[in-house]
């Protein structure tokens, strides 16, 4: 059978901050009819594709997911087991925002069958929250994480946003303090990215905002790979760390060019080298799915020559392009790619941008934080 992974969007919010631009609503309307189409969207594709695979995880993202009553999310936990072959071991996240979980709701999801939590906490610096407009203090955030550990997760990740407007090197060095003091077992640090139509992105045009530059970013970023890998922590991603063992196994199936379906609203899939995308209005979505089983707005056929460039990328971005793999997936194409990059390759290991053997070509930390122009020059 074929391991693949499963995103369910939940988009529900309380709020939506400044610098999000993934889809969400501020409404409780449609909760219920929301879940009743996404229980018709999973039988639909279980028709088609049940037979044939083995979900490794199960990610609620959204939105905020957290929101939703814990019989709400083991209720499509149960659909997609009903429907589909889950492993036994599966991943199931759920992205939690604090400030909308109590200790006892946490015991309930754990319950429900959520074995892995990813708390969006993004800085423990109140004035950092604030800014970004969150729900909650850095006593909530710093609270809900020991909560979870209270309720029985092992296995808790925390996200946290970088080179925020007024922050200082020393700012951001506490926020990573603070974050290993805490029993996470992963941390997910991005740069603060805007957004086009986020208000963010607006507030910056027009000059109320000013982000620092590419160099100062750049410097924050050698910053935190060096503060949390000198703490027990591994880089196996550009954003990401964990404990041995603790890796998103979910996130790694994107990575790894693994199979995914997308479920719910603005979702995407990605099975049999065909992607496709679900229509982001709640309204359409659930009229769409009404009609169909289906809220597919857009696909594409992944051509030969972008799966080898995107599988490239991704392994680039993680933990490396491993040849033998590379070969067995790709054939002599993969062979024509590494002969005629090899030069260059070699250029970037004397410069200490990547490590490289006949076995795999991986990004150094120094690689990790021009990732984004060694890719565009490979590619």
């Amino acid at each position: 059978m074929i391991e693949t992974a499963c995103y369910i969007h939940i988009p529900f919010c309380d709020h939506k901050c400044i610098y999000c631009d993934f889809y969400s609503i501020i409404t409780s309307d449609n909760i219920q009819s929301f879940l009743k189409c996404l229980k018709k969207e999973i039988g639909h594709y279980s028709e088609k594709f049940s037979e044939d695979r083995k979900l490794i995880s199960i990610y609620f993202g959204g939105g905020t997911p957290s929101l939703m009553e814990p019989d709400y999310i083991s209720e499509i936990i149960q659909t997609i087991k009903t429907n589909f072959v889950v492993r036994n071991d599966a991943e199931i996240t759920l992205e939690t925002n604090p400030g909308t979980v109590s200790l006892e709701k946490l015991k309930m999801f754990r319950n429900a069958g959520i074995n892995r939590i990813s708390i969006g906490i993004q800085s423990f610096n109140n004035n950092d929250l604030k800014f970004l407009t969150r729900i909650h203090n850095s006593e909530t955030a710093i609270r809900t994480v020991n909560d979870a550990a209270e309720a029985g997760f092992e296995n808790i990740s925390l996200d946290l946003i970088f080179n925020l407007p007024g922050q200082t090197k020393k700012k951001w060095i506490k926020n990573l303090e603070q974050a290993i003091k805490l029993p996470v077992k992963h941390i997910s640090a991005y740069s603060l990215i805007l957004e086009r139509g986020t208000i963010l992105n607006k507030m910056v045009l027009d000059g109320k905002v000013k982000i620092r530059d590419e160099d100062f970013d750049a410097e924050l970023y050698r910053t935190t790979i060096d503060f949390i890998t000198s703490n027990g922590f591994y880089q196996y991603e550009v954003s990401n760390f964990a404990k041995p063992g603790f890796e998103c196994i979910h996130n790694n199936a994107y990575w790894h060019y693994t199979d995914y379906f997308g479920f719910g609203t603005s979702s995407h899939s990605f099975i049999n080298s065909e992607r496709w995308w679900n229509l982001s209005s709640l309204k359409m979505y659930i009229d769409k799915i009404a009609q169909s089983g289906n809220a597919v707005v857009g696909s594409e056929n992944i051509t030969p020559q972008k799966a080898v460039n995107e599988y490239i990328m991704l392994e680039l971005r993680s933990s490396g392009l491993n040849i033998k793999m590379f070969e067995n997936r790709f054939g002599s194409e993969s062979r024509e790619w590494l002969k005629k990059k090899y030069h260059y390759f070699e250029l970037l290991k004397n410069q200490n941008f990547v490590m490289m053997d006949d076995k795999i070509i991986k990004l150094t930390s120094k690689g990790y934080a021009v990732c984004d122009e060694i890719l565009s020059e490979i590619l």
